[in-house]
């Protein structure tokens, strides 16, 4: 079994503070300061680890250092989401966020591509939005690296 670690909590997991995403950031982070993230997964990189943090007015790298140096507890992580200075956590803010994991489709080739990958027809059978996508990704390269 491998050392490193694909991450399984989805894009569509929301913690205490109601924003979708933030507990994979932290739980993706947390292996990439450990050296136990599995190889293909970046620890807050571009995608939906930066539209999270951009969203409600976070730098990506002081977010990186965080956790890197405290490596907390998701909930320690919040509370330190919480008092970051000029962090926008209204309830209008935290929606257009979610609407906006929620509404991300992949370009074709990434769907084709996991799709294939898991063996599932690119016949619109399967929910195009990438949180489901990036779920059938995950589940194939967990199985992977566990029965490998």
């Amino acid at each position: 079994m491998s050392t490193k670690h694909v991450p399984l909590i989805s894009s569509g997991v929301a913690g205490p503070l109601g924003l979708l995403h933030l507990p994979r950031l932290w739980q993706k982070a947390l292996l990439g300061a450990l050296g136990k993230l599995a190889d293909g997964y970046g620890d807050i990189s571009p995608g939906y680890d930066h539209m999270v943090l951009g969203a409600i007015g976070i730098d990506p790298e002081k977010t990186r250092a965080f956790i890197r140096e405290k490596k907390p507890t998701y909930t320690q992580f919040e509370a330190w989401v919480r008092a970051y200075p000029g962090v926008k956590l209204d309830k209008a803010t935290i929606f257009k966020n979610n609407v906006a994991i929620q509404g991300y489709i992949h370009k074709d080739e990434v769907r084709k591509g996991v799709l294939s990958a898991v063996g599932l027809p690119d016949d619109g059978s399967v929910n195009p939005g990438a949180v489901d996508i990036n779920n059938l990704d995950d589940w194939q390269e967990f199985h992977r690296s566990v029965v490998s």
